[in-house]
């Protein structure tokens, strides 16, 4: 920094490097949210299903649609949400999250009626995606390049761990009871999220910091050499709308979620159902898959970091399919092993490498709108992925053939990441475009 001009730092808040970088919290800040959660709502909401049940006698059609009412919010709210985060960044848009979140808990805790329980759950909704994945992954995305998908699979293992602490939440709905332990719940998100939002930062500049904690480039040009190419700069969202690499991977990551959501819906009927466990060693199965989706988010940045990204999820897609055949067809114990093993290491690999490609291809600047337009397409694997294997469980009485159709469509993927080639940069404005 000597040999900068005097004025050169004016004005611009510089510091030493840290022991360690100030990412790396940022990361930490988006687990922790997101353990909070899962631990509290998202792998909790099996639990309070029995009991709101139970105490009013609704049916599990009511019960469930709470469920894909959250999915719809996202993919609905999806382009304004990215759209805040770009304007007002991460710390902003997760602290109002944390709020509506803890909130909306309180909410749920005096419900009397359907009515009531959808807008509580409205609430916890908006919350949830405002201080959850979105939000955690538009920050580590600005704060990493080089090691973008280490970041993001970091950030992701805060809801596998969460995932894991549901038995503490469960502990407490039999303790306490359900309203109680709702309220708690809304209190611990704001007393707990609200200062680890306050962690949040933008942009490393905001710090005087870089990408990866990298030191400033500092090129030095001679002067006998030819002027420089046109710069390439970041996509906007329109530019990014008119790459087929956009809706290649925005089909991709939906056909992946078409199985994700199906097997949390209906992983446990089958296993109790097809294979006669009880709901104990089903419960165990979806703790196992819950476990190696989390050594699958620890592992899977650091190899996608390493290779190339969009041969890694064409893998990934191929093992969904596979792993979802071997469940369909399953007639012993070590073929759902097999399955878990399969479906929870593609699971945890890719669900990283989905945000980090978007980045890769498409830069920083608006990635905010470019992932909440893609959200709007990512939400029919969500919602449609769990009614296709009901419908056709109805249909035939099991759900091999659902599940069969899924991993064909889970195979699709592969072909669309297969083609999601990336774009050729747009070039500097200042050149003519």
């Amino acid at each position: 920094m000597a040999d900068a001009a005097p004025g050169a730092l004016a004005g611009r808040r510089v510091r030493r490097p840290a022991r360690v970088f100030y990412g790396w919290w940022i990361v930490a800040v988006g687990g922790a949210l997101q353990a909070l959660q899962a631990a509290l709502l998202g792998q909790a909401y099996g639990a309070y299903v029995v009991l709101l049940r139970e105490e009013f006698g609704w049916s599990k059609t009511l019960l469930s649609a709470a469920s894909s009412l959250r999915e719809a919010e996202s993919g609905i709210l999806g382009p304004v949400h990215g759209t805040l985060l770009d304007r007002f960044g991460p710390r902003t848009i997760a602290s109002i999250g944390v709020v509506l979140l803890g909130i909306g808990f309180m909410l749920f805790s005096r419900v009397q009626d359907p009515l009531q329980f959808y807008g509580a759950f409205l609430v916890m909704s908006v919350g949830a995606s405002m201080s959850g994945y979105f939000t955690a992954t538009f920050a580590a995305v600005h704060w990493f390049e080089r090691r973008r998908a280490t970041a993001i699979s970091l950030t992701s293992a805060g809801f596998a761990i969460g995932g894991m602490c549901v038995p503490l939440t469960v502990l407490a709905l039999e303790s306490f009871g359900w309203r109680t332990t709702a309220f708690l719940s809304g209190v611990l998100i704001i007393a707990a999220g609200l200062p680890l939002a306050q962690l949040y930062r933008h942009h490393p500049r905001d710090l005087g910091l870089e990408p990866d904690g990298e030191p400033p480039a500092r090129p030095v040009r001679d002067p006998a050499d030819p002027p420089p190419a046109p710069a390439s700069r970041d996509f906007t969202l329109g530019e990014a709308l008119r790459t087929p690499a956009f809706w290649l991977i925005a089909f991709g990551h939906a056909s992946a979620l078409f199985v994700v959501s199906s097997m949390a819906v209906h992983l446990v009927s089958h296993l109790r159902e097809a294979l006669g466990y009880t709901l104990g060693q089903a419960s165990a199965v979806v703790l196992a898959l819950t476990f190696t989706f989390m050594v699958g988010n620890l592992t899977g940045g650091f190899i996608g970091d390493r290779v190339n990204k969009r041969a890694f999820l064409v893998t990934c897609m191929a093992m969904h399919c596979t792993g979802l055949l071997i469940l369909s067809h399953a007639v012993a114990t070590w073929m759902v092993a097999a399955f878990v093993v399969i479906h929870g290491l593609a699971w945890g690999w890719r669900g990283p490498q989905m945000s980090a490609i978007r980045a890769d291809y498409f830069g920083r600047a608006a990635f905010g709108k470019i992932m909440g337009v893609s959200a709007m397409v990512i939400i029919t694997g969500t919602v449609f992925g769990p009614l296709i294997a009901g419908a056709l469980y109805d249909r035939t009485g099991n759900y091999r053939l659902g599940f069969d159709v899924l991993a064909l469509i889970a195979l699709s993927g592969s072909v669309f990441f297969l083609l999601a080639r990336r774009p050729s940069p747009p070039l500097d404005r200042q050149h003519g475009r």
